[in-house]
Protein backbone atom coordinates (compact mmCIF):
# COMPACT_ATOMS: atom_id res chain seq x y z
CA UNK A 1 0.00 0.00 0.00
CA UNK A 2 1.54 3.24 -1.18
CA UNK A 3 0.46 6.70 -0.05
CA UNK A 4 2.77 8.09 2.60
CA UNK A 5 5.52 10.57 1.85
CA UNK A 6 7.75 9.32 4.65
CA UNK A 7 8.57 6.21 6.69
CA UNK A 8 5.50 4.42 8.09
CA UNK A 9 6.03 4.75 11.83
CA UNK A 10 2.84 3.15 13.18
CA UNK A 11 0.16 0.62 12.19
CA UNK A 12 -3.06 -0.69 13.71
CA UNK A 13 -5.79 -2.96 12.33
CA UNK A 14 -9.46 -2.56 13.22
CA UNK A 15 -11.09 -5.49 15.10
CA UNK A 16 -12.93 -6.68 11.97
CA UNK A 17 -9.67 -6.77 9.98
CA UNK A 18 -11.04 -4.81 7.05
CA UNK A 19 -9.62 -1.40 7.94
CA UNK A 20 -6.17 -0.32 9.02
CA UNK A 21 -4.69 2.98 10.04
CA UNK A 22 -1.09 4.07 9.54
CA UNK A 23 0.96 6.97 10.83
CA UNK A 24 4.04 8.42 9.19
CA UNK A 25 6.94 10.81 9.53
CA UNK A 26 5.10 12.82 6.82
CA UNK A 27 2.75 14.11 9.58
CA UNK A 28 -0.27 12.28 8.18
CA UNK A 29 -2.34 9.26 9.13
CA UNK A 30 -4.09 7.22 6.43
CA UNK A 31 -7.17 5.03 6.80
CA UNK A 32 -6.93 1.99 4.48
CA UNK A 33 -9.20 -0.70 3.06
CA UNK A 34 -6.78 -3.59 3.52
CA UNK A 35 -8.08 -6.03 0.88
CA UNK A 36 -7.97 -3.51 -1.95
CA UNK A 37 -5.04 -1.47 -0.64
CA UNK A 38 -7.13 1.66 -1.11
CA UNK A 39 -6.45 4.81 0.91
CA UNK A 40 -9.94 5.79 2.11
CA UNK A 41 -8.94 9.03 3.80
CA UNK A 42 -5.79 11.00 4.58
CA UNK A 43 -6.02 12.49 8.06
CA UNK A 44 -4.01 15.71 8.42
CA UNK A 45 -4.16 17.30 11.83
CA UNK A 46 -0.81 16.88 13.57
CA UNK A 47 2.04 19.36 13.28
CA UNK A 48 4.76 16.70 13.33
CA UNK A 49 5.39 12.99 12.72
CA UNK A 50 2.57 10.60 13.65
CA UNK A 51 4.40 8.11 15.89
CA UNK A 52 1.50 6.04 17.20
CA UNK A 53 -1.95 4.83 16.17
CA UNK A 54 -4.60 2.65 17.80
CA UNK A 55 -7.90 1.07 16.72
CA UNK A 56 -10.78 1.14 19.20
CA UNK A 57 -13.47 -1.53 19.48
CA UNK A 58 -16.23 0.96 18.66
CA UNK A 59 -14.79 1.80 15.22
CA UNK A 60 -12.87 4.91 16.22
CA UNK A 61 -9.13 5.43 15.78
CA UNK A 62 -6.52 7.33 17.75
CA UNK A 63 -3.31 9.01 16.59
CA UNK A 64 -0.38 10.28 18.65
CA UNK A 65 2.28 12.64 17.39
CA UNK A 66 5.65 14.19 17.96
CA UNK A 67 3.68 17.41 18.51
CA UNK A 68 2.61 16.01 21.91
CA UNK A 69 -1.06 15.64 21.00
CA UNK A 70 -3.38 12.64 20.85
CA UNK A 71 -6.35 12.85 18.48
CA UNK A 72 -9.47 10.67 18.46
CA UNK A 73 -11.07 10.08 15.05
CA UNK A 74 -14.30 8.60 13.78
CA UNK A 75 -14.22 6.96 10.35
CA UNK A 76 -15.56 9.25 7.64
CA UNK A 77 -14.88 12.45 9.55
CA UNK A 78 -12.18 14.85 8.26
CA UNK A 79 -11.34 16.31 11.68
CA UNK A 80 -10.77 14.63 15.05
CA UNK A 81 -13.73 14.52 17.39
CA UNK A 82 -11.51 15.02 20.44
CA UNK A 83 -7.93 16.15 21.07
CA UNK A 84 -5.83 15.54 24.18
CA UNK A 85 -2.89 17.89 24.65
CA UNK A 86 -1.61 17.13 28.15
CA UNK A 87 1.83 15.82 27.20
CA UNK A 88 4.88 18.08 27.24
CA UNK A 89 6.84 16.03 24.70
CA UNK A 90 6.40 13.71 21.71
CA UNK A 91 3.87 10.89 22.01
CA UNK A 92 5.64 7.60 21.25
CA UNK A 93 2.94 4.94 21.77
CA UNK A 94 -0.77 4.39 22.36
CA UNK A 95 -2.77 1.52 23.85
CA UNK A 96 -6.47 0.79 24.46
CA UNK A 97 -7.53 -0.83 27.74
CA UNK A 98 -9.03 -4.35 27.59
CA UNK A 99 -12.50 -3.01 28.38
CA UNK A 100 -12.18 -0.35 25.67
CA UNK A 101 -12.93 2.47 28.11
CA UNK A 102 -9.48 4.03 28.46
CA UNK A 103 -6.72 5.21 26.13
CA UNK A 104 -3.09 5.23 27.27
CA UNK A 105 -0.26 7.26 25.79
CA UNK A 106 3.51 7.09 26.39
CA UNK A 107 5.58 10.21 25.94
CA UNK A 108 9.10 11.50 25.82
CA UNK A 109 8.12 13.92 28.57
CA UNK A 110 8.86 11.01 30.94
CA UNK A 111 5.24 10.10 31.66
CA UNK A 112 2.42 7.88 30.51
CA UNK A 113 -1.19 9.01 30.80
CA UNK A 114 -4.36 6.95 31.12
CA UNK A 115 -7.45 8.89 30.11
CA UNK A 116 -11.08 7.67 30.37
CA UNK A 117 -12.70 7.99 26.96
CA UNK A 118 -16.00 8.93 28.57
CA UNK A 119 -14.34 12.04 30.00
CA UNK A 120 -12.60 13.06 33.16
CA UNK A 121 -9.00 13.71 34.23
CA UNK A 122 -6.13 11.56 33.02
CA UNK A 123 -4.14 9.40 35.40
CA UNK A 124 -0.44 10.33 35.20
CA UNK A 125 2.22 7.62 35.57
CA UNK A 126 5.54 9.13 36.63
CA UNK A 127 8.81 7.47 37.53
CA UNK A 128 10.73 6.66 34.37
CA UNK A 129 14.09 8.38 34.03
CA UNK A 130 13.81 9.68 30.47
CA UNK A 131 11.66 8.88 27.46
CA UNK A 132 8.73 6.51 27.87
CA UNK A 133 8.69 4.62 24.57
CA UNK A 134 5.92 2.04 25.05
CA UNK A 135 2.69 1.39 26.93
CA UNK A 136 0.28 -1.55 27.15
CA UNK A 137 -2.37 -3.03 29.46
CA UNK A 138 -2.46 -6.33 31.32
CA UNK A 139 -5.72 -8.31 30.98
CA UNK A 140 -6.83 -7.07 34.42
CA UNK A 141 -6.42 -3.44 33.28
CA UNK A 142 -3.13 -2.62 34.98
CA UNK A 143 -0.91 -0.47 32.75
CA UNK A 144 2.64 -1.46 31.76
CA UNK A 145 5.29 0.94 30.47
CA UNK A 146 8.84 0.67 29.13
CA UNK A 147 11.41 3.24 28.19
CA UNK A 148 14.84 4.64 27.63
CA UNK A 149 15.86 3.89 31.23
CA UNK A 150 15.71 0.13 30.37
CA UNK A 151 12.91 -0.53 32.85
CA UNK A 152 9.59 -2.27 32.50
CA UNK A 153 7.14 -0.86 35.02
CA UNK A 154 3.94 -2.68 36.00
CA UNK A 155 1.63 -0.15 37.61
CA UNK A 156 -1.10 -0.82 40.17
CA UNK A 157 -4.74 -0.68 39.21
CA UNK A 158 -6.50 2.67 39.19
CA UNK A 159 -8.18 1.99 42.53
CA UNK A 160 -4.71 1.54 44.05
CA UNK A 161 -3.13 4.45 42.19
CA UNK A 162 -0.92 5.41 45.15
CA UNK A 163 0.77 2.01 45.21
CA UNK A 164 4.30 1.60 43.83
CA UNK A 165 4.87 -0.08 40.47
CA UNK A 166 6.80 -3.31 40.03
CA UNK A 167 10.04 -2.27 38.31
CA UNK A 168 12.15 -4.67 36.28
CA UNK A 169 15.46 -3.36 34.89
CA UNK A 170 16.64 -5.06 31.71
CA UNK A 171 20.06 -4.88 30.02
CA UNK A 172 19.09 -2.49 27.22
CA UNK A 173 17.15 0.61 26.26
CA UNK A 174 13.57 -0.49 25.53
CA UNK A 175 11.69 0.57 22.40
CA UNK A 176 8.68 -1.73 22.32
CA UNK A 177 6.23 -3.55 24.55
CA UNK A 178 3.38 -6.02 24.04
CA UNK A 179 1.06 -7.99 26.35
CA UNK A 180 -0.56 -11.38 25.75
CA UNK A 181 -4.06 -12.32 26.88
CA UNK A 182 -2.69 -14.49 29.69
CA UNK A 183 -0.68 -11.56 31.05
CA UNK A 184 2.79 -12.40 29.79
CA UNK A 185 4.73 -9.31 28.72
CA UNK A 186 7.15 -8.96 25.81
CA UNK A 187 9.75 -6.17 25.84
CA UNK A 188 12.58 -5.43 23.42
CA UNK A 189 14.93 -2.70 22.30
CA UNK A 190 18.50 -1.81 21.56
CA UNK A 191 20.20 -5.15 22.23
CA UNK A 192 17.93 -6.98 19.72
CA UNK A 193 16.66 -9.41 22.37
CA UNK A 194 12.94 -10.04 22.93
CA UNK A 195 12.31 -10.90 26.57
CA UNK A 196 9.11 -12.54 27.78
CA UNK A 197 8.21 -11.58 31.35
CA UNK A 198 5.62 -12.90 33.77
CA UNK A 199 3.13 -10.36 35.19
CA UNK A 200 5.37 -10.08 38.27
CA UNK A 201 8.33 -8.99 36.10
CA UNK A 202 10.28 -12.28 36.13
CA UNK A 203 11.96 -13.01 32.77
CA UNK A 204 10.86 -16.42 31.47
CA UNK A 205 12.84 -16.50 28.24
CA UNK A 206 15.05 -14.24 26.10
CA UNK A 207 15.10 -14.60 22.32
CA UNK A 208 17.94 -13.03 20.32
CA UNK A 209 16.60 -11.71 16.99
CA UNK A 210 19.73 -9.63 16.18
CA UNK A 211 21.80 -8.06 14.94
CA UNK A 212 19.62 -4.94 14.65
CA UNK A 213 17.56 -3.22 17.39
CA UNK A 214 13.92 -4.16 17.76
CA UNK A 215 11.63 -1.17 17.17
CA UNK A 216 8.13 -2.73 17.24
CA UNK A 217 6.36 -5.78 18.70
CA UNK A 218 2.95 -7.32 18.02
CA UNK A 219 1.49 -10.50 19.55
CA UNK A 220 -0.57 -12.74 17.26
CA UNK A 221 -4.32 -12.82 17.92
CA UNK A 222 -4.16 -16.39 19.24
CA UNK A 223 -1.16 -15.60 21.47
CA UNK A 224 1.12 -18.32 20.09
CA UNK A 225 3.54 -16.00 18.25
CA UNK A 226 4.99 -12.54 18.44
CA UNK A 227 6.30 -10.43 15.56
CA UNK A 228 9.43 -8.39 16.25
CA UNK A 229 10.27 -5.70 13.68
CA UNK A 230 13.86 -4.53 13.44
CA UNK A 231 15.80 -1.53 12.23
CA UNK A 232 17.61 -3.81 9.78
CA UNK A 233 14.50 -4.52 7.71
CA UNK A 234 13.58 -8.04 8.87
CA UNK A 235 10.67 -9.16 11.04
CA UNK A 236 11.24 -12.16 13.30
CA UNK A 237 8.22 -14.41 13.98
CA UNK A 238 8.83 -15.93 17.40
CA UNK A 239 7.20 -19.14 18.61
CA UNK A 240 6.23 -18.12 22.10
CA UNK A 241 6.02 -21.58 23.68
CA UNK A 242 9.37 -22.71 22.29
CA UNK A 243 11.06 -19.34 22.82
CA UNK A 244 12.76 -19.29 19.44
CA UNK A 245 12.55 -17.60 16.05
CA UNK A 246 10.32 -19.72 13.81
CA UNK A 247 10.99 -17.77 10.61
CA UNK A 248 11.73 -14.27 9.34
CA UNK A 249 10.04 -11.92 6.91
CA UNK A 250 12.83 -10.39 4.88
CA UNK A 251 12.07 -7.17 3.03
CA UNK A 252 14.15 -4.73 0.99
CA UNK A 253 16.62 -4.00 3.80
CA UNK A 254 15.19 -0.71 5.07
CA UNK A 255 14.03 -0.33 8.69
CA UNK A 256 10.64 -1.82 9.56
CA UNK A 257 9.10 0.70 11.95
CA UNK A 258 5.70 -0.87 12.57
CA UNK A 259 3.89 -4.20 12.52
CA UNK A 260 0.27 -5.32 13.05
CA UNK A 261 -1.66 -8.60 12.69
CA UNK A 262 -4.99 -9.06 10.98
CA UNK A 263 -7.51 -10.86 13.24
CA UNK A 264 -7.23 -14.22 11.47
CA UNK A 265 -3.58 -14.52 12.54
CA UNK A 266 -2.58 -15.59 9.05
CA UNK A 267 -1.59 -12.18 7.76
CA UNK A 268 0.74 -9.48 8.97
CA UNK A 269 1.11 -5.86 7.90
CA UNK A 270 4.44 -4.04 8.12
CA UNK A 271 5.33 -0.39 7.61
CA UNK A 272 8.83 0.65 6.72
CA UNK A 273 11.43 3.16 5.78
CA UNK A 274 10.52 2.78 2.10
CA UNK A 275 7.21 4.61 2.80
CA UNK A 276 5.20 1.43 2.03
CA UNK A 277 2.85 -0.88 3.90
CA UNK A 278 3.34 -4.52 2.95
CA UNK A 279 1.11 -7.56 3.46
CA UNK A 280 2.67 -10.89 4.45
CA UNK A 281 1.55 -14.48 4.85
CA UNK A 282 2.70 -14.79 8.46
CA UNK A 283 2.47 -18.60 8.46
CA UNK A 284 5.29 -19.10 5.97
CA UNK A 285 6.89 -15.66 5.75
CA UNK A 286 6.16 -14.84 2.13
CA UNK A 287 4.89 -11.52 0.78
CA UNK A 288 1.34 -11.12 -0.50
CA UNK A 289 1.86 -9.41 -3.84
CA UNK A 290 5.22 -8.21 -5.16
CA UNK A 291 7.96 -7.83 -2.56
CA UNK A 292 9.82 -5.14 -4.45
CA UNK A 293 7.53 -2.35 -5.57
CA UNK A 294 8.61 -0.64 -8.78
CA UNK A 295 10.91 2.25 -8.01
CA UNK A 296 9.11 5.54 -8.67
CA UNK A 297 10.21 7.38 -11.76
CA UNK A 298 12.94 9.92 -11.17
CA UNK A 299 11.07 13.22 -11.06
CA UNK A 300 14.26 15.01 -12.11
CA UNK A 301 15.27 12.72 -14.97
CA UNK A 302 14.03 15.21 -17.56
CA UNK A 303 16.34 17.89 -16.16
CA UNK A 304 19.67 16.15 -16.66
CA UNK A 305 22.56 18.62 -16.59
CA UNK A 306 20.45 21.35 -14.96
CA UNK A 307 22.34 22.69 -11.96
CA UNK A 308 19.14 23.88 -10.31
CA UNK A 309 17.67 20.36 -10.50
CA UNK A 310 20.79 18.98 -8.82
CA UNK A 311 20.43 21.52 -6.00
CA UNK A 312 16.77 20.54 -5.68
CA UNK A 313 17.67 16.86 -5.12
CA UNK A 314 18.12 17.71 -1.44
CA UNK A 315 14.44 18.74 -1.38
CA UNK A 316 12.77 16.06 -3.51
CA UNK A 317 12.17 13.64 -0.62
CA UNK A 318 9.86 16.18 1.04
CA UNK A 319 8.42 18.20 -1.85
CA UNK A 320 6.76 17.16 -5.12
CA UNK A 321 6.85 19.35 -8.20
CA UNK A 322 3.46 18.42 -9.65
CA UNK A 323 -0.07 18.60 -8.18
CA UNK A 324 -0.83 14.92 -8.90
CA UNK A 325 1.98 13.84 -6.55
CA UNK A 326 0.32 15.74 -3.70
CA UNK A 327 1.96 16.54 -0.35
CA UNK A 328 4.83 14.53 1.07
CA UNK A 329 6.51 15.50 4.32
CA UNK A 330 6.10 19.04 2.97
CA UNK A 331 3.52 20.55 0.59
CA UNK A 332 3.67 20.20 -3.17
CA UNK A 333 5.55 23.03 -4.87
CA UNK A 334 3.30 22.97 -7.95
CA UNK A 335 2.28 26.54 -8.70
CA UNK A 336 4.44 28.00 -5.94
CA UNK A 337 5.49 31.11 -7.84
CA UNK A 338 3.08 33.87 -6.84
CA UNK A 339 1.42 31.76 -4.14
CA UNK A 340 0.98 33.09 -0.62
CA UNK A 341 2.75 31.14 2.10
CA UNK A 342 0.77 28.32 3.79
CA UNK A 343 -1.95 28.12 1.13
CA UNK A 344 -1.12 24.97 -0.87
CA UNK A 345 -4.15 22.64 -0.90
CA UNK A 346 -4.41 19.46 1.21
CA UNK A 347 -1.56 20.32 3.57
CA UNK A 348 -1.80 21.25 7.24
CA UNK A 349 0.49 24.14 8.04
CA UNK A 350 1.69 25.32 11.44
CA UNK A 351 -0.09 28.34 12.91
CA UNK A 352 3.19 30.26 12.73
CA UNK A 353 3.31 30.00 8.94
CA UNK A 354 -0.38 30.80 8.46
CA UNK A 355 0.15 34.21 10.04
CA UNK A 356 3.05 35.29 7.81
CA UNK A 357 2.85 37.84 5.02
CA UNK A 358 5.07 36.20 2.38
CA UNK A 359 4.37 35.54 -1.28
CA UNK A 360 6.70 33.00 -2.85
CA UNK A 361 8.64 34.19 -5.87
CA UNK A 362 12.23 33.97 -7.07
CA UNK A 363 13.37 36.64 -4.60
CA UNK A 364 11.67 35.26 -1.48
CA UNK A 365 12.66 31.65 -2.17
CA UNK A 366 16.27 32.74 -2.67
CA UNK A 367 16.11 34.65 0.62
CA UNK A 368 14.70 31.61 2.41
CA UNK A 369 17.80 29.61 1.56
CA UNK A 370 20.20 32.51 2.00
CA UNK A 371 19.44 32.91 5.73
CA UNK A 372 17.72 29.58 6.48
CA UNK A 373 14.10 28.60 7.25
CA UNK A 374 14.46 29.05 11.02
CA UNK A 375 15.20 32.76 10.62
CA UNK A 376 13.11 33.54 7.54
CA UNK A 377 10.02 31.59 8.61
CA UNK A 378 10.21 31.17 12.42
CA UNK A 379 8.06 28.31 13.65
CA UNK A 380 8.44 26.26 10.48
CA UNK A 381 8.84 22.47 10.69
CA UNK A 382 11.13 22.52 7.65
CA UNK A 383 14.62 21.13 8.38
CA UNK A 384 17.18 23.89 8.74
CA UNK A 385 19.34 24.29 5.65
CA UNK A 386 21.01 27.09 3.75
CA UNK A 387 22.52 27.39 0.29
CA UNK A 388 25.66 29.43 0.70
CA UNK A 389 26.42 29.81 -3.00
CA UNK A 390 24.55 32.70 -4.68
CA UNK A 391 24.96 30.90 -8.02
CA UNK A 392 23.30 27.76 -6.65
CA UNK A 393 20.41 29.77 -5.19
CA UNK A 394 19.92 31.45 -8.55
CA UNK A 395 19.99 28.09 -10.33
CA UNK A 396 17.47 26.64 -7.87
CA UNK A 397 14.88 29.40 -8.20
CA UNK A 398 15.13 29.41 -11.98
CA UNK A 399 14.62 25.65 -11.98
CA UNK A 400 11.57 25.98 -9.71
CA UNK A 401 10.12 28.66 -11.94
CA UNK A 402 10.17 26.22 -14.86
CA UNK A 403 9.41 22.95 -13.10
CA UNK A 404 6.45 24.12 -10.97
CA UNK A 405 4.61 26.17 -13.58
CA UNK A 406 1.03 25.18 -14.41
CA UNK A 407 0.87 22.58 -17.19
Amino acid sequence: MRGHGGPVRALAVAPDGGLAISGSFDQAAILWAVETGTALRVLRFHDAAVNAVAALDDGRFATGSEDGRVALWRAGQPEPERVFAEHGGPVAALAVSPDGLSLASASWDGTARIRPLAGGPARVLEGHQGNVNAVAFLPDGRPVTAGYDATVRIWPAADDARGAPVVRTLPSVLNALAVFRDGEIAAAGGDAVVRLLAPDGHVRVAVDVGPNPVVALAPSPDGTRIAAATAGGAVAIIDRAEGRVHHRLVGPGLPVWSVAWRPNGAELLTGGGDHLIRRWDARIGTPIGPLAMPRPADALAAYGGDRGAEVFRACVACHALTPEDGPRAGPTLAGIMGRRIATAPDYRYSDALRGMDIVWDMRTIAQLFAIGPARYTPGTRMPEQTITSAEDREALVRFLERATAAR
